[in-house]
């Protein structure tokens, strides 16, 4: 018996690649999961398939939870700070989501996501981001729904203590993200401390191979000057950034030549910048090497630590 044919599949594929980005904060690693997924797919037997979303968001959840398991072990051994596979675009997010969507896709939410349990983010990314119901959501993970109820409980508790209590609007986010680049740009230091929090926190991601602080840096005097002063001046004046949508949200890409050297998100609050996430990771910004294009290059001190 024929196949019913891949544009099946193609209609349910963004989503299945945000719940598996969502799930695994790696767009090489949600390709992956949705390139199996696919696979499994063409050998399975339509008469057999009820609903074809349900299926493949079954098969997709559960590769991705086994998945975990071993990204947990690698992720305890990783040198520094893990930080999501940043997800670049210009322009504005996908009008298409809703909030809770849109929201659960930065950078910030990602490293709140981390510190869940695989289940309790499975759970929570079915039920609250996907409004899938508790029926689905648990013979999706295989427990019960009282469990899954349980589970959604402890990771909303969870993630209120860490989100935002005031959000910041695009507007002024995008104006936060220009303020810090032309703070860090004229080397201004009160300028930069204007736009953040006292308590903010620089989180670097550089890998084994990228020196980066092993550590959080925190407070808005000692963040301020490790971003003005860490990179030396001669490599900080051929360094331009490129202002695009990181996860949603707005963020820049660093550049030397035509070689990324740093992806920059925020997590904003109140008007201030509470967090900055700099991704420095040579894998993690592969798929960034096209280069600035000219009418968005911004001479910018800020690199890679």
């Amino acid at each position: 018996m024929a196949h019913q044919g891949v544009e099946f599949f193609e209609e349910h594929r963004r989503r299945l690649f945000g719940i598996a980005y969502r799930m695994l904060g790696s767009v090489a690693d949600a390709e992956d999961m949705v390139q199996e997924t696919f696979l499994r797919w063409q050998k399975s037997r339509p008469a057999e398939i009820k609903s074809t979303e349900a299926w493949l968001v079954t098969v997709i959840t559960r590769l991705c939870l086994n998945h975990l398991k071993s990204a947990r072990v690698q992720r305890e051994e990783y040198v520094g700070v893990w930080l999501p596979e940043p997800l670049v675009a210009e322009g504005s997010p996908n009008p298409r989501e809703n909030a809770e969507q849109a929201e659960s896709l930065s950078i910030a939410f990602l490293v709140i996501l981390e510190t869940l349990s695989p289940t309790e983010r499975a759970v929570y990314l079915l039920r609250e981001v996907f409004g899938y119901a508790f029926d689905d959501v648990a013979r999706i993970v295989r427990k019960s729904e009282a469990n899954c109820r349980q589970l959604l409980g402890r990771a909303r508790q969870h993630i209120a203590e860490r989100r935002p209590r005031f959000p910041s609007s695009a507007d002024q986010q995008r104006r936060l993200v220009e303020a810090f680049l032309e703070a860090t740009n004229r080397g201004d230091l009160e300028g930069l401390m204007a736009v953040l929090s006292e308590d903010v926190t620089l989180i670097t991601d550089g890998g084994a191979d990228v020196p980066a602080p092993r550590r959080p840096v925190v407070g808005a005097d000692a963040v301020s000057r490790m971003l003005l002063h860490q990179a030396p001046r001669e490599e900080a004046a051929s360094t331009v950034s490129r202002l695009v949508s990181i996860n949603g949200r707005p963020g820049f890409v660093a550049y030397r030549g035509r070689e990324p050297r740093a992806a920059v998100a925020f997590d904003l609050e109140g008007g201030r910048i509470r967090a900055i996430y700099l991704i420095g990771n040579p894998e993690k910004l592969a798929k960034l090497s096209s280069g600035p294009p000219k009418n968005h290059d911004h001479k910018h001190p800020v690199d890679e630590p």
